[in-house]
């Protein structure tokens, strides 16, 4: 399949690209939108997005064969993985889904075409429209294509042109998806702009926030904050920087079978997407006093990574984060032997804060003659974030309460805690989590596999990009 120049992003690697460039395409999708987007049904535009969804989902689609090929070099990941990250994010685009998110942010599907109400509002005399900004710009973070589709579903919906600035890293996939929107309506494509720059090009970038209304960020702190200092104050701004996420299972579901079906669904949150997104899992935490130990169970986790190595390979990294594996899985190595020596009254090699933190049982298993996955288990509580990449940490804990104290370094940074526990205990352990301020609790095993409708960092992603008109009606 040999797709058409259609983006700044199609363009060859020689091509440069200049201000005018951006501010001419910027007037262009904007122009372009007033001319078809901005007057399209919305069930229309929802029922267009399901059906894209759909034919992604068929193994001989053209843009998803050109996906699985490219984007494992784009992104540094297997196949068999990106293949299953894409399948958890499609298979949401659903008609219901989408109608779903927008009643649950919107209060009601028709108010992105006309002045309406759900009869609670009416029985007041009121009603609302809500509209899309006219230029809604996207800076997408460079490690997850899914954020990048999702911020496009988002625009369709609100009926804004938009503007993707893209990661090097990251671009394949949301240009195909791109492509494929503008293959099934060509009148969307035009409405749409994606471009790939070096972060910080301050001439490229100032044209474009001139000419956006609404600017939506995701990426590390520094990059928001560095965007939303240049951005200046003319446009909205919505930034999602780092957060970091982790599991809990009770003890009521360590008996022998359910550890391992347990163990086996933490093998899939940590595998999904090679861990790099803030959804992944960085620790484990396992109460004590269950059927099986927590040492126990991260030697569970440690074979049913195997099994996920063998059925879905990581694939390739680059030198430094191979490096960076490699020199954090031989530092636990030789905790490890502190703590056995230590246990069995031999002399000690190792000396130093790290190795001598508090616990006695350090144990490391990790892929033969590869980085491809790692699992360390340590009695200090305290909170470690992973390299990523398959690496990951198993701790006891005495209860929730105690899990929270641990990770008291990371509050207010916490996306989601994948949860293993009794039916009965779910209500309670959610309470507590959204209390200490997490945004997001779900089983786990889905971890990476987010509900349309679910709330980026507790806020509403539709939500968040409209405005509101009220029309009180007369007597």
């Amino acid at each position: 399949m040999n797709l058409p120049n259609l983006y700044l992003a199609d363009l060859p690697p020689e091509a440069v690209l200049t201000p005018s460039l951006v501010r001419d395409a910027c007037i262009a999708v904007k122009r372009n939108r007033a001319v078809w987007l901005a007057e399209r049904p919305t069930q229309e535009l929802v029922e267009l997005l399901a059906y894209a969804a759909e034919r992604w989902m068929t193994p001989d689609n053209g843009f998803r064969r050109l996906a699985l090929q490219q984007g494992p070099v784009d992104l540094g990941m297997g196949s068999a993985t990106l293949s299953r990250g894409l399948d958890a994010f499609l298979r949401h685009l659903s008609v219901e889904s989408l109608n779903a998110l927008i009643t649950q942010d919107l209060g009601d599907a028709r108010r992105l075409d006309e002045f309406s109400a759900p009869a609670g509002e009416l029985r007041q005399g009121r009603t609302s429209l809500v509209q899309g900004p006219e230029l809604l710009v996207h800076v997408a973070a460079g490690h997850l294509p899914s954020s990048s589709l999702m911020a496009l579903v988002l625009g369709v919906l609100t009926k804004s042109a938009q503007f993707f600035k893209l990661s090097a890293r990251c671009s394949v996939i949301p240009r195909l998806f791109a492509h494929s929107l503008a293959d099934l309506e060509p009148k969307l494509g035009r409405c749409l702009e994606l471009a790939v720059w070096p972060g910080g090009t301050e001439a490229l970038e100032s044209a474009l926030w001139e000419q956006a209304d609404c600017i939506r960020v995701e990426g590390s702190d520094e990059a928001v904050d560095a965007i939303r200092s240049r951005a200046g104050t003319r446009a909205r701004f919505i930034g999602h920087g780092h957060r970091l996420s982790f599991g809990f299972v009770g003890r009521e579901v360590l008996s022998g079978y359910m550890a391992r079906k347990v163990a086996g669904r933490v093998a899939a949150d940590v595998t999904a997407w090679n861990q790099l997104g803030c959804l992944s899992p960085h620790v484990i935490y396992v109460e004590e006093k269950g059927g099986v130990s927590p040492e126990g169970f991260a030697e569970m986790l440690s074979e049913a990574m195997a099994d996920r190595e063998q059925s879905e390979p990581r694939g390739e990294l680059d030198v430094e984060e191979g490096a960076a594996i490699r020199s954090r899985r031989s530092l636990h190595e030789l905790r490890a032997r502190r703590h056995l020596q230590d246990r069995e009254g031999a002399e000690t090699v190792p000396r130093g804060a790290f190795f001598e933190a508090p616990g006695q049982g350090t144990r490391v298993w990790g892929s033969a003659g590869s980085t491809a996955w790692t699992v360390i288990y340590e009695d200090d509580l305290a909170f470690r974030p992973s390299c990523l990449n398959r690496f990951i940490y198993v701790k006891p804990c005495e209860d929730p309460q105690r899990m929270l104290q641990a990770a008291e370094v990371v509050r207010g940074r916490v996306s989601t805690v994948g949860v293993a526990a009794a039916e009965g205990r779910m209500q309670d352990l959610a309470r507590g989590l959204a209390r200490w301020g997490v945004a997001r609790v779900c089983p786990l095993g889905r971890m990476q596999e987010p509900p349309l409708g679910w709330r980026q960092d507790g806020r509403p992603t539709l939500g968040d990009l409209v405005t509101w008109t009220d029309l009180e009606l007369g007597s």
